[in-house]
C-alpha cells in the first residue's frame, strides 16, 4: 500500500509538473551528450513552431532555428556549460518559420549521477521583455537627452545672461559682478580702460547696423590682442567697453595699452569689401592703494575728457577732471534754468549785398545772459550744450526769441530782413518740428535755417530729407553753414539744394593774403553759382576783404568790417537806415 500511494503521488507531481509547466509556456528539453539525443516537450515544439510532437528532434533543429548574428555565442555557451559540467545560461534570438524573430532565455545543469552525463534545461520567450526593456531604455535615453538638453539650454540661457551676443565679451552685469568681486577681494593694484567707439551712430547710419557690428566685432578684437590674459573685458552696451586689469604691472604700461589700442583701432575694420575708418576714445584711471570702488566713475569721467580733447586718444583720470565735470554739470543745471527764464537771447549780425551793402540779412547769435557771469558769447556755453543734449532746446528757443522779435520790429513799421537761425541735426530730427513751425506761422520767404557743420549731408536719413522738403514748402529757405570745414561735399549741395551757402571764415580770412586761398574761394563761388546757390562769405574783417570778396563774385558779406552782433534793441537803429 505504501509503495502504491507513493506511486499515485509521483503521479500527481508530474501533473502539477506539468500543467504548472504548460500554464508558464517554459518548454523543457534534455540533451544527452553520451549519444548527442536531444529530448523536446510539447511546449518547447510550441516555442520553436515546428509543428511536431515527437520527443526526439534533430540536433540541428535546435541550431538552425538560432538567428545568425546570435549562433556563435549560443553554441559557445552551451559548450562552455558541458566543458565546466556546470549551469548552461544563454539568451538569443530564433527565427520563426513564419520569419518573426523571437527572444529566448535558456537554462540548464549537467548532471551525470544516474547515468549518463545529460544537460537538463528548460527554455521560454523573454521577447516582451526585452522590448520592454528596450522600450524603457529608449525611453530612459530620450529623457537623458532631453535633461541634457535642458541642461545645455540652462547654461547657454546663462551664458546669454551674463555674455554680449555679437563680442562673445562679458556684458554689463558680468562686469557689476566681477567689480563687485573685486571691490571686496584685499586687489591692491586696479586699472580701468573705459572705451567708447567714435561717431558710431554715424558709423550705422553710413554703413547700416551690419557695419556697426563689423566695427563692434573688429573693435572687441583689438582690445583682446593688446590687454594682458588676466584682464576682464566687457561690453556693456552699445559701442562702450571696459577693461579691468588687476595687478598691472605699472602706470606706464595700463597707459601703453591704452595708447596700443587708439592705434590699432584706427587700422579701421571691413564690412565686406567696404573699408570703415574708425576710433576710439579711452578713459583710464587706476589705483595702487585698494581705492576701487570710485575707478569706474573715474574712467567714466577720462573718457569724457578724451572725448572733448578731440576723440581719438586716452586720458588719464585726474582729480582736476571730476572738478571740471563737476562744474560743467552744474553749467549745464543753469543753462536749463536760464532757459526757462528767458535768459538765452539772440545777438544779430547783419548781412550786407556785396555791391550795395544794402542789409538783405540777419543772423541770430545765441548769447547767455547769466545772472552771475554777465553776458556769455557762444564759446562759454556751446560745447556743454552739445555734449549735454541740449541744443535741440536752445534751438527752440531761439527761434521763439527770433520771432518776437520781428513781431515788435514790424509794430514799429519796419523793414524786417530775413532772418537767419541755427538748427542743430537734433532739433533737425525732432519729429515735433513741423508742427511747432506751422503753429508759429511765420511768415514765407522771412526766415532761414542754417544747417550746423554738424549735419553730414552726404549721408542725410530719408525722414531728414523729408523734412527739408517740408520745411522748403512752407517758404523757409536753407543755408549750409562752414562750407568748406569737410562737412558738406559737392555731391551733398546737389542731394540738399540750398538756397545759400555760407564759406567758412577760416578759408574767407587768408583772401587778401594769398592767392592761392583766394582763388579757392573763387572755386567755390564757381561752384554754387553753377549750381544757382548764393554764397554768404563770414569772416569779413576788414574793407580789404568786402572789396576782393565782391569782385570774385560773392553775393552776401557777413563780419566785422560789416557789422558786430548786437541785441534787439540796437538793431533798430540799422533797420531804420537799411545800411550797415
Amino acid at each position: 500500500m505504501a509503495s502504491a500511494r507513493t506511486l499515485e503521488e509521483l503521479h500527481a507531481i508530474i501533473r502539477r509538473l506539468r500543467f504548472a509547466l504548460e500554464s508558464s509556456d517554459i518548454g523543457v528539453w534534455e540533451h544527452n551528450l553520451a549519444t548527442d539525443e536531444i529530448r523536446w516537450d510539447p511546449q518547447m515544439h510550441a516555442l520553436y513552431q515546428t509543428g511536431q510532437s515527437g520527443e526526439v528532434i534533430d540536433p540541428r533543429h535546435w541550431t538552425h532555428s538560432i538567428h545568425p548574428d546570435d549562433h556563435d555565442k549560443a553554441i559557445a555557451d552551451f559548450h562552455a556549460a558541458v566543458t565546466a559540467r556546470g549551469a548552461y545560461s544563454s539568451d538569443f534570438r530564433i527565427i520563426l518559420p513564419s520569419g518573426d524573430i523571437r527572444h529566448i532565455r535558456s537554462r540548464a545543469h549537467y548532471f551525470d549521477e544516474d547515468g549518463p552525463p545529460v544537460m537538463l534545461g528548460a527554455e521560454w520567450d523573454i521577447t516582451a521583455d526585452v522590448q520592454l526593456t528596450r522600450q524603457l531604455a529608449e525611453q530612459k535615453a530620450i529623457a537623458e537627452d532631453r535633461a541634457r538638453a535642458l541642461e545645455e539650454s540652462r547654461r547657454q540661457i546663462a551664458y546669454a545672461a551674463e555674455h554680449d551676443y555679437l563680442t562673445g565679451l562679458p556684458n554689463r552685469r558680468s562686469l557689476d559682478q566681477e567689480f563687485q568681486r573685486l571691490c571686496l577681494s584685499t586687489l591692491r593694484r586696479l586699472a580701468i580702460l573705459h572705451i567708447d567707439i567714435d561717431n558710431f551712430k554715424q558709423i550705422n547710419d553710413s554703413f547700416g547696423h551690419a557695419g556697426g557690428d563689423a566695427v563692434l566685432a573688429a573693435t572687441a578684437a583689438n582690445i583682446a590682442t593688446e590687454v594682458p590674459a588676466r584682464s576682464f573685458s566687457a561690453r556693456i552696451g552699445g559701442d562702450e567697453f571696459v577693461v579691468l586689469i588687476p595687478d598691472f604691472q605699472s602706470e606706464a604700461a595700463v597707459q601703453a595699452i591704452a595708447d596700443g589700442i587708439v592705434r590699432r583701432q584706427k587700422n579701421g575694420a571691413r564690412y565686406g569689401d567696404k573699408p570703415i575708418r574708425t576710433s576710439v576714445s579711452i578713459g583710464v584711471a587706476w589705483t595702487v592703494d585698494g581705492a576701487i570702488a570710485s575707478l569706474l566713475a573715474d574712467s567714466d569721467i577720462a573718457l569724457y575728457a578724451a572725448k572733448r580733447a578731440g576723440r581719438g586718444r586716452a586720458e588719464v583720470f585726474s582729480a582736476a577732471m571730476r572738478a571740471g565735470i563737476r562744474r560743467e554739470r552744474q553749467l549745464a543745471e543753469q543753462f536749463k534754468i536760464g532757459l526757462e527764464r528767458g535768459e538765452i537771447v539772440p545777438f544779430y549780425q547783419v548781412q550786407v549785398d556785396a555791391c550795395t551793402r544794402r542789409i538783405v540779412a540777419m543772423e541770430a547769435l545765441a548769447r547767455w545772459q547769466h545772472p552771475d557771469l554777465g553776458l556769455l558769447a557762444p564759446a562759454a556755453f556751446m560745447p556743454m550744450v552739445e555734449r549735454a543734449g541740449l541744443a535741440g532746446q536752445l534751438d527752440a528757443a531761439m527761434l521763439d526769441a527770433v520771432l518776437n522779435d520781428r513781431r515788435r520790429w514790424q509794430a514799429l513799421d519796419l523793414a524786417v530782413p530775413r532772418l537767419s537761425v541755427n538748427i542743430s541735426a537734433i532739433r533737425l530730427n525732432d519729429p515735433n518740428l513741423i508742427a511747432e513751425l506751422e503753429a508759429r506761422a511765420p511768415e514765407p520767404e522771412t526766415l532761414s535755417f542754417e544747417l550746423l557743420e554738424t549735419i553730414f549731408l552726404d549721408e542725410i536719413e530719408s525722414d531728414t530729407v523729408a523734412t527739408l522738403d517740408r520745411l522748403k514748402q512752407m517758404h523757409i529757405d536753407l543755408e549750409v553753414d562752414d562750407f568748406g570745414s569737410g562737412h558738406a561735399s559737392i555731391v551733398g549741395l546737389v542731394k540738399l539744394k540750398p538756397d545759400r551757402l555760407k564759406i567758412d571764415r577760416r578759408l574767407v580770412m587768408p583772401v587778401t593774403d594769398s592767392a592761392e586761398q583766394s582763388s579757392l574761394v573763387e572755386s567755390i563761388i564757381g561752384i554754387a553759382r553753377a549750381l544757382n546757390i548764393e554764397v554768404i562769405a563770414e569772416g569779413v574783417e576788414t574793407e580789404a576783404h568786402a572789396t576782393l570778396l565782391t569782385r570774385i563774385g560773392c553775393h552776401i558779406l557777413q563780419g566785422y568790417a560789416i557789422s558786430r552782433p548786437a541785441p534787439a534793441e540796437d538793431i533798430i537803429a540799422l533797420l531804420n537806415a537799411g545800411r550797415a
